[in-house]
């Protein structure tokens, strides 16, 4: 997507012409963004791995988010006449800002930093200040074993039993997941090859396509406006998620929502695999009313600098229920119709 300016004499105003459609984006930031209030050495260092991309991808964000959640814990000290339970959260938050104004929030911190919220007001205050601390670093620890590690070992084993040999499977840019599902099958000795499908301006297929052919992988690359031409041979489309909405939709990097539609029109199935706790109650009806947009390096690398063109690259897209066969979490395979479902399977009130 690409606005150009009317003419040289006029430059900044176009600029600011073109992006207010946009402006409701999540823009992105520059990696030496002002510092407000008392934030963590740890989360000063994270907020610039998010604003150059250093670490990218749902999950990776996740983990390091409440690792880096773990020190500020651990270097907290609870003023007097207070308790950790009451103010606690009033020290994060001015962390989860700084976060916030690096890069936008994603699905899966909002899901994790809510349910340490929960456990910081459940906190005893009658423990000692440090076995109280200790204690919320442990339960981070299990939400990320359990929500996370633990749930994509299912999600391989479940995903892996319907891939068969000589299967092709077609993915599209990079999840962890679909990573750790293909290796998984190809450890068990299934003969497969992959069709990794990739666009601009991440390239993330490339870190997918060296990890699968280090392994042993039979692999295909090719950008997305060849995508037809490889479609025809795919038994399978496997794609993960950034999140998954309770009407169903699938929120991913763009260009998920053509490959998944394209496939339909083939009669190929798509299967996502996501873990519960990408799950939003939220509804989605299109991936305009909520974006990201990626940083200008990555678009200028692309088309070169011009002053007359500014090029805006959105970076997820949403895909319709309608186009996706089945989605994989740890508590099985389900249709995307019955995500609203998935609460009560797991003993929950919500997603």
């Amino acid at each position: 997507m690409s606005i150009a300016a009317s003419g040289a004499a006029d430059d900044e105003t176009p600029k600011y012409r073109g992006l207010r459609i946009f402006s409701h984006f999540g823009l992105p930031k520059a990696p030496g963004h002002q510092i407000k209030g008392d934030i963590h050495p740890a989360i000063i260092r994270l907020g610039l791995l998010f604003s150059e991309f250093k670490i990218s991808g749902a999950n990776a964000r996740c983990i390091a988010t409440l690792t880096a959640f773990k020190a500020v814990i651990q270097d907290y000290h609870t003023p007097a006449h207070n308790t950790l339970s009451r103010h606690l959260m009033t020290h994060l938050s001015p962390q989860i800002t700084h976060l916030v104004s690096a890069r936008p929030m994603s699905v899966t911190m909002g899901n994790a930093i809510r349910q340490l919220k929960l456990e910081i007001s459940g906190s005893d205050i009658d423990l000692p200040e440090q076995d109280a601390k200790d204690a919320l670093c442990a339960r981070i620890d299990d939400y990320i074993r359990e929500r996370i590690i633990t749930a994509d070992e299912v999600i391989e084993d479940i995903a892996g039993k319907k891939i068969k040999d000589g299967d092709v499977i077609l993915v599209y840019a990079r999840s962890s997941v679909v990573e750790k599902v293909l290796l998984h099958a190809h450890e068990e000795g299934k003969k497969l090859s992959v069709v990794v499908v990739d666009s601009r301006p991440l390239l993330e297929g490339k870190f997918l396509l060296r990890t699968l052919t280090a392994a042993g992988i039979q692999c295909t690359y090719t950008l997305l406006p060849a995508l037809p031409s490889v479609l025809t041979e795919a038994s399978m489309v496997l794609l993960g998620a950034h999140s998954l909405h309770s009407n169903g939709a699938v929120y991913s990097r763009a260009g998920t929502a053509m490959v998944a539609m394209l496939a339909k029109q083939y009669g190929i199935p798509v299967v996502v695999c996501c873990e519960t706790y990408k799950f939003s109650e939220g509804l989605m009806l299109d991936g305009f009313g909520k974006n990201e947009l990626a940083p200008p390096k990555f678009s200028q690398s692309a088309t070169g600098t011009t002053a007359t063109l500014e090029v805006l690259e959105p970076l997820y897209d949403l895909t319709p229920p309608t186009c996706v066969t089945a989605v994989v979490t740890e508590v099985g395979l389900i249709p995307p119709s019955s995500i609203s479902s998935i609460p009560l399977a797991m003993g929950r009130s919500t997603l």
